[in-house]
C-alpha cells in the first residue's frame, strides 16, 4: 500500500470504483480505493440492478442517461461483463393526475435528447402480455431502461480504473481520518497511515461514520427495502424476447424480468429506518429477516396487476438497507468547511446514477467544476440544520413517496416547521400556507376565510390561483408586505474588503450608500451566484443572494478568502426583516421614520442605515417585484417590532400581505430572472442578459477570459420571454419549446401573471430565431399552446415606477 496519494477513496461499492474509473479516465493515475471488506460488500451486492433515467430533475436525468451509456464502454476497457439487459421500461399511469406527470416528464426529455414515448393501453399489453391493462389510461416508455450484473458491473469499474493505473486495496478498514494545516489528510488504515492530498467518502451504510471521522454528520440515512425473486413461469421463459421493466407507481411495485422467473418489489408506506444509531463496522453482504407482513398489502396489488405471480412460488426474498438523502438525490461534492474532503454518498440508484456521480466529482476535482449544475446532488444543498431526527423523517418521507407524484407546486409536510422567524406565528394566524425551502418556512399565499390552508399540489392552476391574484392586485394598486428572511445574507468587512469582492464579482463594487447587482462567475465563466451588493462603509458591504445557496455560496467565499484583510460573516438568520413594495411604499416609508425617502434623497439603487420606528434598520431601494419597493433589514429580535409598525401605520393605505407565490407572479411581469431557473452554473452571462452587470473594464476578476470570449464570439442562445395562450396550466419548468414541427429551445419558469392577466413562459431560444413578435409553440402536458415572444416587459416597461 503507497504512502502518499492524491486521492482516496473510501468505500467499494459501485460508486467509489466509479469515481475510482473517472479519475483515472480524466487523468488522475495516483489514486486509490480502500475497501474495508470486499467489493460490493455493503449494499451493491445485494441491489436489484435496475436502471433508468427518469428523475424530476433534468441534470440528473442526463447524468443517469450517461450512466446506462458507460456500460458498453466499461466492458470494453475492462473485458468484464456488466451482464447488461436493455429492455426498455413502461411506467404505467392509473390517474389522469399521474398521466399530466407522465406527459411533463416526457416534454422535457424532448429538449434533452431522450427517447421516450407516451403509449396507450393495446401498446403496454403488446410490449408486456403479463400486465394487466385494466385501469391503465397510459404509460411513458423509456428504451434505455434495463438492468444489470451489480457484481459484474462494479469489478468492471474496477478493473477498469486498475488498467488505467489506480490501486485497490481490500480488507483495510479505515479507522481514523485526521486533518494536516494545509488541507490534507492522513488516511489511518488497519494497514498503515496513508497520506492522501484529498478524500472521497463513498462509504455507502457507512458514509455516516466515515463523516464523524472529520466532524461532519451527513443527512442521510439507511431504509430496508425487500424485493422478491419467483420460480420459472412458463409465460416468461417460453417468450423469444426479454420482458420490459414495468413500473407501477400507483401499486408501489417494479417488475421486470430476472431469468426465467421475475423480480417484484415494493416501496411500501409502513417502511422501517434501519441502523438509527449507525452501521455496525461488521455488517459485511447481510441480508436483514424478511418481513413480508410490511408489504402484503402492495403484493396483492402487484398480484392484481400481474396474475401470472398467483401462480408463481416464490424462490426468495430479498431484504437489506440502502442509503436515501432527504431528498433522494445524492450528496457529491467538496463538503462546506472541510478543505480536501468530498462526499459521493447517499446514492440510492447506485446503477443508474454511479457513473454520473463518478464523472461529475472527477470533473470537480480535476477542473475545479463539474460540466453541468449538479446542485440538485451537491452535498452543500443541506446546512448544519440538518439534524438527524429531520433526516430520519424526510428519509422515510421520501422512501414512501419513491413511486409518487412530483407536483411543481406541492410541499411536502414531514418534519416541518424545522426554522422559523419571529414573524412566523404572526402568518400563521393570518391563515398563512407555508412552504419551505432550506429547512425555512415561508409564506406561499394566504388562504381567504373558510379554505383549506392547503395548496392542492397540480400541474394546473391550483386553488391558490384566486388569492394569488388578489394579493398581487394589492402590490400594485396600494402596497404589500413580504417577508425577505428568504434571501442569503453576507457582512463583508476588512481593508481589502472591496478588492477581494472586485475579484469575486464580474461588476465593479458600489460607492458607498449605493447597491450594485452582480454575477459571480466561475473560472470558466458560468454563472454561480446572482448578487446584490449594498456599501454600508468604507470597509463594510451586505451581499444577498439565494437563500436555498447560502452553504454553496459560503464554500466557495472561504475558498477564496486571503489569509488576512477580509472577513465574511453569514447573517442569514440573524438579519431579516420585509420588503415593501407598491405605489404607496414610499409614503408608508416616510410614515414610519425621520429620515428622508422621498426620490431626490433617498434613490433607486441607495442604500441607508436609518430608523424605522423603534428599531435601527438598513434599507436597500430594491423591490424583486419590480415596483416601487424598499428591503428593510433588522435584527431578528426586532422584527416582530418592525412588523407592528409597518402594519399600524399601513392600514389606511391597503397594506396587505404577500407570499411566495405572488412576488413569483410580480417578478414574471417584469421578465426578472431566478436563481436556479434562469441562473444557474449551466449558463452564461451573455445567454441570460446578466453581462449587462459586468464590468469589462475590471482587469482581474474570476471568470473574465471566459466573458470576454462569450462577449467577442456572442453566445448561441439567449432568454427570451414569451406570452402563453395558455389553458387551464402554465408552464413550470423545461417544457420544450417547438418551431415548424422541431424542438428549438426550452423554458427555464413561468406562471401566470395575475396583475396583467397574461400566461408568461421565460425559456432560451436561438439568437437568429429571436425576433419582436415571433410566434412558437410550448407544449404543456402534451398539448402545442401557441405563444408570443415580447421584447419589453409586461409592466412598467420603461422601469417608472421601480425607479420614480
Amino acid at each position: 500500500m503507497k504512502s502518499h496519494v492524491r486521492v482516496a477513496v473510501i468505500g467499494g461499492g459501485v460508486v467509489g470504483c466509479s469515481v475510482l474509473y473517472h479519475l483515472t479516465k480524466y487523468g488522475w493515475k495516483d489514486v486509490v480505493l480502500i475497501e474495508r471488506s470486499e467489493l460490493t460488500s455493503g449494499s451493491t451486492w445485494h441491489a436489484a440492478g435496475g436502471f433508468h433515467t427518469l428523475n424530476a430533475d433534468p441534470n440528473i436525468a442526463a447524468l443517469q442517461g450517461y450512466t446506462i451509456k458507460l456500460y458498453k464502454e466499461l466492458e470494453e476497457i475492462s473485458g468484464q461483463s456488466c451482464g447488461l439487459h436493455h429492455v426498455g421500461g413502461l411506467t404505467i399511469a392509473t390517474s389522469p393526475e399521474r398521466m399530466d406527470f407522465l406527459k411533463a416528464e416526457r416534454a422535457k426529455h424532448r429538449h434533452m435528447g431522450l427517447e421516450t414515448e407516451i403509449l396507450g393501453p393495446a401498446e403496454i399489453a403488446e410490449l408486456s402480455p403479463i400486465t394487466n391493462t385494466d385501469g391503465i389510461l397510459g404509460a411513458l416508455y423509456d428504451p434505455l431502461d434495463g438492468h444489470l450484473d451489480p457484481s459484474g458491473t462494479t469489478h468492471a469499474y474496477a478493473k477498469a480504473a486498475r488498467a488505467q493505473g489506480a490501486e485497490i486495496v481490500l480488507r483495510n478498514r479505515v479507522i481514523e481520518l485526521n486533518a494536516r494545516g494545509d488541507g490534507t489528510w492522513d488516511v489511518v488504515t488497519e494497514q498503515g497511515t496513508i497520506h492522501a492530498e484529498q478524500v472521497v467518502n463513498a462509504a455507502g451504510l457507512w458514509a455516516r461514520e466515515v463523516g464523524e471521522m472529520v466532524g461532519v454528520t451527513h443527512p442521510l440515512h439507511p431504509m430496508e427495502h425487500q424485493y422478491l425473486v419467483t420460480d420459472d413461469i412458463p409465460e416468461v421463459y417460453e417468450r423469444e424476447t426479454e420482458l420490459p421493466h414495468v413500473m407501477d407507481p400507483g401499486g408501489e411495485s417494479y417488475l421486470r424480468q430476472e431469468g426465467r422467473g421475475l423480480v417484484i418489489g415494493i416501496y411500501e408506506q409502513a417502511c422501517a429506518p434501519w441502523a438509527v444509531d449507525g452501521t455496525a463496522w461488521d455488517f459485511a453482504q447481510e441480508l436483514l429477516p424478511d418481513n413480508l407482513d410490511r408489504i402484503a398489502e402492495s403484493l396483492e396489488v402487484a398480484y392484481h396487476r400481474y396474475p401470472v405471480l398467483e401462480r408463481a412460488g416464490v424462490k426468495r426474498v430479498i431484504n437489506g438497507p440502502f442509503t436515501f438523502a432527504p431528498d433522494g438525490n445524492p450528496l457529491v461534492g467538496p463538503m462546506p468547511g472541510r478543505p480536501g474532503y468530498w462526499a459521493a454518498c447517499a446514492v440510492m440508484a447506485g446503477f443508474s446514477q454511479g457513473g454520473g456521480v463518478g464523472k461529475t466529482l472527477a470533473e470537480w476535482m480535476i477542473e475545479g467544476e463539474p460540466s453541468s449544475d449538479v446542485f440538485a446532488m451537491d452535498v452543500a444543498r443541506f446546512g448544519d440544520w440538518c439534524t438527524k431526527p429531520y433526516t430520519r423523517a424526510k428519509v422515510t418521507e421520501n422512501y414512501q413517496r419513491r413511486f409518487a407524484i412530483s407536483y411543481p407546486n406541492e410541499e411536502l409536510p414531514a418534519a416541518r416547521p424545522l426554522l422559523t422567524t419571529p414573524a412566523y406565528g404572526i402568518w400563521k394566524a393570518r391563515r398563512a400556507v407555508f412552504g419551505a425551502a432550506y429547512g425555512m418556512e415561508h409564506v406561499n399565499y394566504f388562504a381567504p376565510e373558510g379554505e383549506a390552508l392547503f395548496e392542492t399540489p397540480s400541474f394546473r392552476r391550483s386553488n391558490a390561483f384566486a388569492p394569488v391574484a388578489e394579493e398581487c392586485r394589492a402590490v400594485r394598486e396600494a402596497v404589500g408586505i413580504n417577508e425577505i428572511h428568504n434571501f442569503g445574507k453576507y457582512e463583508v468587512t476588512g481593508p481589502d474588503a472591496e478588492v477581494w469582492l472586485n475579484r469575486i464579482m464580474a461588476n465593479r463594487m458600489p460607492a458607498e450608500g449605493r447597491i450594485a447587482l452582480t454575477p459571480m462567475l466561475s473560472p470558466k465563466g458560468k454563472l454561480i451566484g446572482d448578487l446584490t451588493v449594498a456599501k454600508l462603509g468604507p470597509e463594510r458591504f451586505q451581499v444577498t443572494a439565494s437563500y436555498a445557496a447560502q452553504a454553496t455560496h459560503m464554500r466557495w467565499f472561504q475558498a477564496q478568502l486571503p489569509e488576512a484583510g477580509v472577513e465574511i460573516r453569514n447573517v442569514s438568520m440573524a438579519r431579516i426583516g420585509f420588503q415593501i413594495a407598491g405605489p404607496r411604499a414610499r409614503e408608508l416609508l416616510q410614515r414610519v421614520t425621520r429620515a428622508d425617502v422621498s426620490n431626490q434623497s433617498f434613490r433607486f439603487l441607495a442604500v441607508r442605515e436609518i430608523e424605522v420606528g423603534l428599531v435601527p434598520a438598513i434599507v436597500n431601494r430594491i423591490s424583486y417585484t419590480g415596483d416601487l419597493g424598499y428591503e428593510i433589514y433588522v435584527p431578528a429580535r426586532h422584527q416582530v417590532a418592525l412588523y407592528e409598525t409597518l402594519t399600524e401605520a399601513g392600514a389606511e393605505l391597503g397594506l396587505r400581505p404577500f407570499g411566495m407565490r405572488a412576488m413569483m407572479s410580480l417578478r414574471l411581469e417584469k421578465s426578472f430572472g431566478s436563481w436556479l431557473r434562469e441562473y444557474r452554473p449551466d449558463y452564461t452571462p451573455a445567454e441570460t442578459g446578466l453581462d449587462r452587470f459586468i464590468s469589462f473594464r475590471k482587469n482581474d476578476f474570476i471568470g473574465r477570459e471566459a466573458a470576454v470570449a462569450e462577449r467577442e464570439t456572442g453566445p448561441s442562445r439567449r432568454l427570451c420571454t414569451f406570452v402563453v395562450e395558455a389553458a387551464d396550466a402554465d408552464v413550470w419548468a423545461d417544457e420544450p419549446i417547438w418551431k415548424d414541427g422541431e424542438v428549438v429551445g426550452f423554458v427555464t419558469s413561468g406562471g401566470y401573471a395575475h396583475y396583467v392577466g397574461k400566461s408568461v413562459a421565460l425559456g432560451f431560444l436561438p439568437v437568429a430565431m429571436i425576433v419582436p413578435g415571433a410566434r412558437v409553440e410550448i407544449e404543456i402536458l402534451g398539448e402545442l399552446r401557441p405563444a408570443t415572444l415580447i421584447a419589453e416587459p409586461l409592466f412598467d416597461p420603461q422601469g417608472e415606477r421601480m425607479r420614480g
